[in-house]
């Protein structure tokens, strides 16, 4: 695939991406494409390695591992470097639904189990798949599909996010009638109001949604299942139900000071920040403003990384991130070998611009925060800190010690919780009375059929928080189930 010789002639080319302090005095995508001479030859980079690892998608170590939704890479990067982009295009649209969200936000574990990392930096993947779906709909090669027939099966959709859209387009597509029920104003689940604006701006998101409406998709915004809309409702109305709610239970910090007032958790933080930049341009003022203010995030992940971009768009006066694990190596270590994901160091994109606003990545690592305290106003002042050694015990179980001496106390005026989340909300599981696991996720089998009759699971819901590109796995995955369900065979890849 691409030239065979092209591993050799040409070198990865970083992303091109705007100036950090340029960037920062807006809301829009911190990234741009490159430019089609370039994308020839990072897809010309593509090895016929006769095994593409890129597109196994699996876990390794508990980490993903390729592609879960086993995109075509080495066939749509040969297209790319042969200039045939319309037929690039129909070859991702083969396996992603949804290629312009996974080519700008997804973190890309195909690039990690590519063949030529193994001693090389990986093919551009991430890039060639963004620009390959931009240019489907700059062209016009991204059109309405409208089903031929329709079975007269119709299928309520719980949650807009990547799963339930997914799934949606599927089933849509097979010929049943969809309604997608969303409590949030705006379709689009965690890729709207989870995912900042300069990551994955929102026209992206909404253009898709259009693009699925006029397919024949309904969707029901404001819609509170349990409270607008009853699950015996739903079972009167539908032949199947399918819950694609997310793991939207956020973990809460449980310490001494943690109800002080300025504390928050991130998602409601990065939620109403872009609703109200959606809604007013933030002339509303219902978000939390922490300009000029001193904010601390807890939490190492994406999560807190978008909480440290958002806060230093509001202009903050400063801005850290505590992390409980050590600073990654800058290269794989003999226990992270290909083809699993990498975790080295890396300076994501709110890394960057911190760094180019305030001289230093933000990022701080084997820290424990061990109070909080508040002024007379109820209001937090400061984080009180020690450091953390992570150690290996005699079973080769890691564990983490404080250290004596390092404690230490931090200025704060705002804190952001991102230690990530627990599992879906349980007043929804207890509505439809499907059995959960551990009462966090939903107990669905391996067709994604949970114990409740017609109703099935699927996404985070179902497996726990993930990525958007197991989410869309799911999604196709529990459309086949329902298809096979409704039908008795399924028309669906």
């Amino acid at each position: 695939m691409g030239k065979a010789t092209g591993f050799i002639e040409y070198a990865r080319e970083k992303t091109i991406d705007r100036n950090p302090r340029t960037r920062l005095n807006d809301w829009n995508e911190y990234s741009a494409p490159f430019s089609d001479e370039t994308l020839k030859k990072q897809g010309a980079r593509c090895m016929d390695c006769a095994t593409p690892f890129c597109h196994i998608g699996m876990e390794i170590q508990g980490v993903t591992t390729g592609c879960p939704i086993h995109n075509l890479i080495p066939e749509w990067n040969d297209l790319a470097y042969r200039g045939r982009w319309r037929e690039a295009l129909d070859r991702l649209l083969k396996t992603n639904n949804f290629p312009e969200f996974t080519g700008r936000v997804c973190p890309a574990p195909c690039e990690g189990s590519c063949t030529l990392a193994i001693t090389d930096p990986a093919v551009a993947i991430k890039s060639i798949e963004r620009t390959i779906i931009d240019k489907g709909f700059e062209n016009g090669w991204i059109t309405p599909r409208i089903p031929k027939w329709r079975t007269g099966k119709k299928i309520a959709i719980i949650g807009s996010g990547p799963a339930g859209l997914a799934s949606a387009d599927q089933l849509n597509q097979a010929g049943h009638s969809v309604t997608v029920y969303e409590r949030a104003d705006r379709a689009g689940g965690l890729l709207m109001y989870g995912i900042p604006n300069m990551k994955l701006e929102k026209e992206v998101v909404e253009r898709r949604i259009r693009l699925l409406t006029q397919e024949g998709i309904d969707f029901v915004l404001n819609t509170e299942i349990g409270k607008d809309i009853t699950h015996a409702e739903l079972k009167a109305q539908f032949d199947a139900v399918i819950l694609c709610t997310g793991a939207q239970k956020q973990r809460e910090l449980d310490i001494e000071g943690s109800d002080s007032k300025g504390i928050h958790l991130a998602m409601n933080y990065l939620s109403a920040t872009t609703k109200s930049l959606l809604d007013s341009q933030f002339e509303d003022n219902q978000f939390i403003n922490t300009e000029g203010k001193d904010v601390i995030v807890i939490g190492g992940g994406d999560t807190g990384a978008d909480c440290v971009a958002t806060a230093m768009r509001q202009k903050c006066r400063s801005v850290v991130q505590f992390g409980k694990h050590p600073q990654l190596p800058q290269a794989r270590t003999d226990d992270n070998m290909w083809p699993a994901y990498p975790n080295v160091f890396s300076l994501d994109y709110a890394y960057e611009e911190a760094d180019a606003k305030f001289g230093e990545d933000p990022r701080k690592y084997s820290v424990q925060t061990k109070k909080i305290v508040a002024d007379e106003q109820g209001h937090v002042k400061e984080l009180h800190t020690i450091q953390m050694e992570k150690l290996k015990n005699e079973n080769g179980r890691f564990y983490f010690k404080e250290i004596p001496g390092t404690e230490k106390i931090w200025p704060a005026q705002h804190v952001f919780i991102a230690i990530g989340f627990e599992g879906t909300e349980e007043p929804l599981l207890n509505h439809f009375g499907v059995e959960a696991v551990n009462k966090k996720i939903v107990a669905a089998k391996g067709d994604y059929r949970t114990n409740i009759d017609s109703v099935f699971a699927a996404g985070d819901a179902r497996r726990g928080q993930s990525l958007i590109v197991w989410a869309i796995n799911e999604g196709r995955e529990v459309a086949r189930s329902v298809d096979h369900y409704l039908m008795g065979s399924t028309v669906l890849p």
